[in-house]
């Protein structure tokens, strides 16, 4: 097992062009989650898995991909799937579950997915995209398809059957995949410390007969290289494991305090640690970003955000005949009966979107 403290400021002068998209996408993640969080504190979208702290992992990480690629979600990578072609109006649409939302509201909010840019829906169950994953990088092999599956899960789901089984299946089948291990150091309320006796992650890789790595997880060039490096091994049939090792600076979601079990100092020491930070530092220290620069971005990425935000909460809800379509080619007589008892009762009680109407029988 490998081992990387990598430092930003030792490496050399990253290319201008990727540093600056870097940048861009790492700031898009932090204004879209803010913005995000502040809805559903608000009560306009019903729940947020944030990623503040998490930023150069996750585009770090995923820049190393190539559109035919694809990304398998644990949570917090809904920002480096709009990096990769997630419309922006596609990832609003589903945070308010409303007639554009692609996922047709049978997803609750946070929970994307891309056809076009191969980035799968994901669940809410630990672990459960490791297995899937693998399958489908397996499935890719056996066609003989150039495509990589970048498979992503947080610290927690090491403790899970999906983790394990994926694993030992990617090792014994040598498919193109790599797993990405986002440690930011808490399960929800459960400490990293606590989740293994090992002293990585990492370590795990070596029962699966493939390679393990922890990076520092706060810089974004050293998880493009190590995800570059997996991916090359990935290409060649060699699954490996990526540890990000990183800090959530919030809670694990919307819905989590905390305050209740996490030390308010150890929170401090990693803000200090910041990513968008750390990368701003370098990037004005080589001269590739101009002082003013980042809050000149930020505007205009919040701009942009906001005006999406009012085009999705401007938009109808979901029709609510979508409760039944979609698993027939054709909505059988039984549905439709249920259906239109169901409307019914709406619209005796005044709760029924104007328009949908009962089906004929």
């Amino acid at each position: 097992m490998t081992k990387t403290k990598s430092d930003a400021s030792a490496r050399a002068v990253p290319d201008r062009v990727e540093a600056a998209a870097l940048l861009r996408h790492m700031l898009r993640v932090r204004v879209l989650d803010e913005r995000m969080l502040k809805l559903q504190r608000a009560g306009r979208v019903g729940f947020v898995g944030t990623a503040k702290g998490l930023e150069a992992a996750l585009i770090g990480s995923a820049y190393a991909l190539r559109p035919k690629d694809w990304l398998w979600s644990g949570l917090r990578e809904g920002g480096a799937a709009v990096m990769r072609g997630l419309p922006l109006s596609e990832y609003i649409a589903q945070m308010y579950c409303n007639s554009n939302d692609t996922a047709k509201g049978r997803q609750m909010c946070n929970h994307f997915q891309h056809k076009g840019s191969n980035y799968p829906s994901w669940s809410s169950v630990i672990g459960t995209q490791i297995p899937h994953g693998v399958g489908a990088a397996f499935a890719a092999k056996q066609r003989g398809l150039d495509e990589v599956h970048a498979i992503y899960f947080g610290d927690g789901a090491t403790s899970s059957n999906g983790f394990h089984s994926g694993l030992n299946c990617a090792g014994v089948w040598q498919v193109p995949c790599y797993f990405v291990c986002v440690d930011n150091g808490w399960a929800i309320s459960v400490c990293s410390r606590n989740q293994t006796a090992a002293e990585s992650f990492a370590d795990k890789a070596v029962a699966y007969g493939m390679p393990g790595r922890e990076v520092d997880g706060n810089d974004v060039l050293a998880c493009l290289e190590a995800a570059r490096e997996a991916h090359e091994l990935a290409r060649r049939g060699q699954p490996s494991l990526l540890v990000l090792k990183t800090y959530r600076m919030l809670g694990h979601s919307s819905s989590d305090d905390p305050t209740k079990y996490r030390d308010e100092a150890e929170v401090l020491a990693w803000a200090a640690k910041d990513p968008l930070d750390r990368f701003e530092a370098r990037l004005l220290a080589d001269g590739i970003l101009a002082q003013g620069e980042r809050a000149r971005i930020e505007a205009e990425l919040t701009a942009e955000i906001d005006a999406e935000i009012h085009v999705q909460e401007a938009a109808p809800k979901m029709a609510l005949k979508t409760l039944v379509e979609d698993v027939y080619a054709d909505v059988p007589l039984h549905l439709r009966r249920q259906y239109n008892r169901f409307i019914a009762v709406a619209e005796r009680l005044g709760h029924a979107t104007p328009g949908d109407g009962a089906f004929p029988l």
